[in-house]
């Protein structure tokens, strides 16, 4: 795995060289309200690997703290995809675990004279709040009395009042140049069934709050998250120091990762599942990770992407043919090389025996001799790719089969091809070819070079298989929904044939031969093998 190397790790070095910290501790807190993307693996191998850089430790906490639309099935989804990814945390906490605790601090505030319930709605706040240029208004409810604003949260707490009837709202500087610190919202009211809750509750913290409370309990040393929390920072400092916490943590922001032709917007990836328009959170067309995983994508591809493309501290966009590279850089050497035909040509050998099947002996992985041996059968009867023949050889650089040529068949021998036969539209249904038996692939002959070496699956013992290949799923257009903008031509499905001879189970990764790499897919069947197309083995990518 490469060598991290970033901001982040400095300053990590430099506190515990200074004894600020005497171990690295930290957390990924996503919100179990979907599945994680492509983009929030950026923010969990960040904070994996650098913890272990030090033998420090992370943990997984579920930010569990808006109940409308969190789920107990979005947890689950996110350990798997955590544990899929080679990724065990240290401790795993949710948020709803500390509520008791931060409904006490919020009382602490509210006795210093820090916090107030509010009576405004969530519009008058806002416009309270006023704007870059303007100071904010002071709210009426401003100056309750500690008594009353006690009372009145208590009252919060018991149901007393309906959703958005009040707030919690510290009490700072109506005046301050960062909007963030213009008496922030602390509590909101929300009658809903929490998922680990039940009904226990009615009054939620803020984020803005929840999170620094729950990063010193837990004594998380840096808390690492995206730029956007910049000016949220103040207040993260604010809370810790006001709530008197004894473990101060230390917020860093880095940049987002953006990849061209990718949607990495929780929102948007649900409505596509919610509205049918992809077959749900892991439709290999999606950018999920359990979308990547059925469309074979490996988690160390994913990480030595995440840690190629490095950490800094602005936004910043990839190329993106780059996963694809790390795709093809891991798998090269760990998967068996088969041949495979996506769109199926009929090839007869005229002068073979009628009824004779021989087993050739080819290695799985040219580049790795450790993966073994397998047998390919060879007879009268071919398939070969429509695309590896021409009628006429078009121009030198064709280094396929065309009538009067000769091509060799991987592992086996020469054929040239002779003649056609048509189907009743005029397509070409089968070619006549003859073949060499001197010319059997490690025979030694090179008296005459071929016209190019192309790939084929011997008919009779073939089996059948379907080859979903993908596409970009969106085709951006700002005036329409996202549900209207998928790429009706995202997901192709073609009907060909493997080698017989091998046992494909779910999960099997294969690279077949000139083509790609594939995955075997979990709709595979006894009677109905499917394949999904992970990477072509075509990349423009230039790594630096």
């Amino acid at each position: 795995m490469a060598e991290i190397t970033n901001f982040i790790k400095t300053k990590m070095e430099m506190d515990l060289a200074s004894g600020k910290v005497s171990e690295i501790v930290t957390r990924f807190p996503p919100e179990p309200n979907a599945y994680l993307h492509i983009g929030h693996a950026r923010a969990l191998v960040t904070n994996f690997e650098l913890a272990k850089c030090f033998n420090g430790k992370t943990n997984l906490r579920f930010d569990d703290t808006n109940p409308v639309k969190e789920d107990a099935s979005f947890v689950e989804a996110i350990k798997n995809d955590i544990k899929w990814l080679g990724y065990d945390p240290a401790n795993v906490f949710f948020g709803s675990d500390y509520f008791e605790a931060q409904y006490e601090l919020a009382k602490k505030l509210i006795r210093k004279g820090l916090a107030y319930v509010c009576d405004l709605s969530a519009e008058e706040v806002n416009k309270y709040r006023g704007s870059l240029s303007t100071p904010g208004i002071e709210s009426p409810y401003r100056n309750r009395s500690v008594e009353e604003n006690l009372e009145l949260f208590e009252n919060m707490k018991n149901g007393l009042y309906k959703d958005g009837e009040k707030t919690l709202r510290a009490k700072i500087d109506m005046a301050s140049p960062n909007i963030n610190m213009r008496d922030p919202v602390l509590y909101r009211i929300i009658h809903i069934n929490h998922h680990r809750q039940g009904n226990k509750w009615c009054i939620y913290p803020m984020y803005d709050f929840a999170h620094p409370l729950q990063d010193s309990i837990e004594g998380i040393t840096h808390s690492l998250c995206s730029l956007e929390y910049v000016d949220h920072r103040p207040l993260y400092d604010w809370v810790v120091r006001e709530c008197e916490m004894e473990h101060v943590p230390e917020q860093i922001e880095f940049g987002r990762l953006n990849i061209p032709n990718t949607v990495m917007s929780k929102r948007y990836l649900k409505a596509l599942v919610d509205s049918g328009k992809v077959k749900g959170y892991d439709d290999p067309r999606m950018p999920t990770l359990a979308g990547l995983r059925r469309r074979g994508v490996s988690p160390e591809a994913i990480k030595e992407f995440i840690l190629a493309a490095g950490l800094s501290r602005i936004n910043s966009t990839v190329d993106d043919g780059m996963l694809d590279h790390f795709v093809r850089e891991d798998l090269k050497l760990k998967v068996n090389r088969i041949m495979a035909v996506t769109k199926p040509l009929k090839v007869v050998i005229d002068n073979y025996p009628e009824g004779k099947i021989e087993y050739l002996v080819a290695s799985n992985n040219q580049e790795n001799e450790a993966l073994g041996e397998r047998k390919i059968a060879f007879s009268k009867y071919l398939y070969i790719e429509q695309d590896d023949f021409c009628l006429e050889k078009p121009n030198r650089q064709y280094k396929r089969l065309a009538l009067g040529l000769e091509v060799r068949l991987f592992h086996a021998y020469f054929i040239k091809a002779n003649d056609v036969d048509y189907d009743k539209d005029g397509n070409i249904a089968c070619v006549h070819a003859t073949y060499d038996p001197a010319t059997l692939s490690g025979s030694g002959f090179n008296e005459r070079k071929p016209n190019g070496t192309i790939g084929f699956v011997e008919a009779t013992t073939a089996k059948a298989a379907k080859f979903n290949k993908f596409d970009v799923l969106i085709i951006p257009d700002e005036e329409k929904d996202i549900t209207e903008c998928v790429n009706p031509n995202s997901w192709e499905v073609l009907d060909g044939y493997v080698e017989g001879a091998n046992e494909y189970k779910i999960g099997n990764m294969y690279q077949f031969i000139r083509d790609g790499y594939y995955r075997v897919d979990e709709d595979t069947t006894d009677d109905n093998l499917v394949f999904n197309c992970t990477v072509s083995l075509k990349s423009n990518f230039k790594p630096n």
